[in-house]
């Protein structure tokens, strides 16, 4: 009898725990909460607590909504939200809260970093910008600013590493995270002494990198008694959350591209040569010989939350209302949003502009201007973004072909009927989308002996439920506000700069 597959994976606002059939079925699945702390602007911290609290949640959820025996369970596997600055003590305490990808604050580090080693060094070396969306800029920043704590500190791990040692005892980092680091060698995966040094560290201050589907420990009895699952179960390295959501989608080869709508957006596009660009974040895929070029978007899903947090209710007091119901008003609006422009920039950018003081913007409001428009423009903006990344994509030579989608925003029968108007390209919804969780269950089962070839498994095992084809007449609706979008993105990274006290200097380097 086949054994049964866990996947967790860590995101931004949650933790979620599936367990599927080798066959690919889902039996269940739960859900755990926590917040983003932002002591300040620009700062973005994680206690990691919430994430053992919430994973923990979600797998005794999990369990009860399958109805499964945990001994029937194969194998683990954790995939996360990254990168991640989590110190360690020698006891494998929390030296202090997380710094998440979100976090901004290594700005001056990552010039000096570039200032010392050369920007251009440090891309061709590890296949990325210099930026602190990165680990080595954030421990510089850690080691100059709270030097006792960096002191304190014997171990840096991701988020994954830190919920399987939990689960394990065992601390682990796999390779995709490790390429997140921005201290280690693209092409060889050597470590760069002269990045490490610069921040401080050794590549002893770092777990044993394993691949991902391999078995780094089992579930132990403390951990067994807290979240659910059966003492002695295979727990496996995992992968960064794109790179499951890739294998979750099935974009395995070039042209077949993702993207993973949640809290950000990030377009995933398989290549087989290693290609890196600077506006993109390069990292290994889960599969075997495949690379991924992620064009990473900030906060796409989060802009739409924000404004059902902040404007979502209909009279003061009302509760928030669902996203169906605000998509529902959306959809009465005609495409372009009456005139309505948003930059969806609440977090800053990532891809393909890579501009950490950029803002949200709603540019061409009128007095007419209903809540719908506002909304609809949030939806068109995020596929304008898309739009962006794809192009300067292709500009650099990859083909995209057609985009799958998975994550909560693939849920939107309208979102996703504008992104493939907006991009030309058909938007394809696999029969699963819960995100990473199917990605790192496959990661389980190549471990537990339930699968040999991921590759072809993945194939056999990803049906598309539902395909979006771009309606021809939509397009030219969209030229124009795109275009709008575009000088307007290219107008206000100044003024954004200047707001932030940059004084015109782009602070993205």
């Amino acid at each position: 009898m086949s054994r049964l597959l866990c996947g967790i994976d860590i995101g931004t606002t949650g933790a979620k725990a599936a367990l599927f059939q080798a066959d690919g079925r889902l039996l269940g699945e739960g859900y755990g909460e926590y917040p983003v702390h932002h002591p300040k602007p620009g700062w973005a911290e994680q206690d990691p607590a919430d994430w053992w609290r919430a994973t923990c949640d979600a797998l005794r959820a999990m369990l009860r909504a399958s109805r499964a025996n945990p001994a029937s369970i194969g194998a683990v596997a954790v995939t996360a939200q990254a990168p991640t600055m989590l110190p360690l003590d020698r006891d494998g305490r929390p030296v202090r809260r997380a710094l998440i990808w979100m976090d901004r604050r290594a700005e001056r580090e990552a010039r000096l970093l570039g200032e010392r080693v050369g920007e251009e060094r440090i891309f061709a070396l590890t296949g990325n910008r210099v930026d602190p969306f990165y680990v080595a800029a954030k421990l510089l920043w850690f080691r100059r600013e709270e030097p006792e704590l960096f002191e304190r500190s014997r171990t840096f791990v991701q988020i994954n590493g830190y919920v399987a040692y939990r689960l394990t005892g065992v601390l682990s980092m796999d390779p995709v995270h490790a390429s997140l680091l921005q201290l280690r060698r693209w092409k060889t995966g050597e470590w760069i002494e002269e990045l490490c040094s610069l921040a401080g560290v050794g590549p002893e201050r770092f777990p044993q990198i394993a691949r991902g589907e391999e078995v780094i420990g089992t579930v132990s009895r403390r951990a067994a008694e807290e979240c659910g699952l059966a003492a002695g179960t295979p727990v496996v390295a995992g992968s960064v959350d794109g790179s499951a959501a890739a294998l979750e989608a099935g974009a395995i080869a070039p042209g077949e591209a993702a993207e993973m709508t949640g809290t950000s957006t990030v377009l995933l596009m398989p290549n087989a040569d290693g290609a890196t660009s600077p506006a993109f974040i390069a990292m290994p895929h889960a599969v075997p010989g495949v690379h991924l070029l992620l064009g990473a978007m900030s906060a796409t899903g989060a802009s739409l939350k924000w404004f059902r947090d902040n404007l979502g209710g209909t009279s003061a007091g009302d509760a928030q209302i669902s996203y169906d119901l605000l998509t529902a008003e959306a959809e009465s609006v005609t495409a372009g949003s009456e005139g309505v422009v948003f930059l969806p920039y609440m977090a800053g950018e990532r891809s393909p502009i890579w501009a950490t003081n950029a803002r949200g913007v709603f540019f061409g409001l009128t007095l007419s201007s209903g809540r719908g428009a506002l909304i609809r423009a949030i939806l068109e903006g995020a596929a304008f973004a898309l739009r962006h990344n794809v192009e300067v994509a292709e500009e650099a030579g990859l083909a995209v072909r057609e985009i799958r989608s998975v994550g909560g925003g693939a849920r939107s029968r309208l979102w996703n009927q504008i992104k493939a108007d907006v991009l030309a390209r058909p938007i394809l919804v696999p029969e699963r989308f819960l995100g990473a969780p199917f990605g790192g269950a496959l990661l389980a089962g190549l471990a537990c002996g339930e699968y040999t070839d991921i590759a072809a498994t993945v194939r056999e095992l990803k049906a598309i439920r539902g395909r979006y084809e771009p309606d021809p007449s939509a397009r030219g609706l969209y030229d124009e506000p795109y275009a709008v979008y575009r000088e307007l993105s290219r107008r206000m990274l100044p003024l954004f700069d200047l707001a932030a006290g940059e004084s015109g200097k782009r602070s993205s380097g």
